[in-house]
């Protein structure tokens, strides 16, 4: 399973996930978690809950797709739930019975790391199965 964003450090994991998947003739579970932590809508200038879901899915989509076609001779279920990263996926990985994780790193650290955290790191530590961590690319 690769866990993606619309970030460069996550198309640079999902090629290395891929890549390992085309080595082991693997199905690919690419998931995008639509992060609901980010629709706090702003319903003054009317922008709703619903609609900053509708832009996080069509994000997530376009990502996908763009992976998708990236990759096409790979076998790819999508997986896109709605709710936190780091519980998403973590629970999807085991509802998937993935062999293993593939999620890349932003690369924060200090202040930033500690106000935000990292799920890459969430996950390596909560994870049930083996998690690979593709760092950060300059």
């Amino acid at each position: 399973m690769i866990a993606v964003d619309s970030s460069r450090h996550a198309r640079a994991a999902a090629e290395r996930g891929f890549e390992l998947a085309w080595e082991l003739n693997a199905l690919v579970g690419l998931l995008y978690v639509v992060d609901t932590a980010k629709t706090i809508g702003d319903v003054d200038a009317g922008i709703t809950h619903e609609d900053l879901i509708a832009v996080l899915k069509q994000e997530a989509d376009d990502a996908l797709n763009e992976l998708a076609a990236k990759f096409p001779t790979h076998t790819i279920e999508r997986i896109v739930p709605e709710g936190h990263p780091r519980v998403e996926i973590l629970a999807c990985a085991e509802r998937w019975e993935a062999d293993l994780v593939v999620i890349g790193t932003h690369g924060r650290t200090g202040l930033l790391h500690l106000v935000m955290g990292s799920t890459a790191e969430y996950i390596v530590r909560h994870s049930k199965v083996p998690v690979m961590v593709v760092p950060m690319v300059s």
